[in-house]
């Protein structure tokens, strides 16, 4: 089963200064933090900040893409959790037919964000994450837990949503 979430915003991991986007449930509590590369996060906090560029970055070349092949994104789904690396997929949509892509979760975020498509994260991934199973449990990781819970707009700097 998929569970629709939203980007909360784009931070800093105050522990290894890593980029994390936060994923948040949009009908309950669950938080599911992505570590992402720097690279990366500059793609999705342009999108958020809605930052024009001179010429087409990398995903802003794949919505134009699509959209000369008269293809949607349907949606993008976190689709898996293995040795602690997430995996995703881009569910594109061409003539009636679905097609997937796999993904990294950046850059299917990076995708949905450019083409305002829903984000879906599979609910055995949001059990099996290490981190959404601490905010998960009452307890079990207090620190972490009160950490993702606590998010406020200051924590997540400029790149609010």
């Amino acid at each position: 089963m998929e569970v629709e979430m939203k980007i909360r915003g784009l931070m800093m991991d105050p522990s290894t200064n890593l980029p994390i986007v936060v994923l948040k449930d949009v009908n309950g509590g669950a938080v599911l933090p992505i570590w992402v590369g720097i690279y990366e996060a500059n793609a999705i906090a342009l999108e958020i900040e809605k930052i024009p560029t001179a010429r087409p970055m990398t995903h802003d070349l794949i919505r134009n893409l699509l959209f000369g092949l008269e293809t949607g994104v349907k949606k993008v789904v976190v689709s898996d959790l293995k040795e602690d690396t997430y995996y995703a997929v881009i569910w594109l949509e061409r003539d009636g037919k679905l097609i997937s892509v796999d993904s990294r979760p950046s850059d299917a975020l990076a995708i949905a964000l450019r083409l305002d498509c829903p984000i879906y994260v599979e609910e055995t991934v949001l059990k099996t994450s290490k981190t959404a199973a601490a905010v998960a449990e009452v307890g079990s990781n207090e620190e972490i837990r009160k950490w993702l819970e606590g998010l406020n707009d200051e924590d997540l700097g400029r790149y609010k949503m």
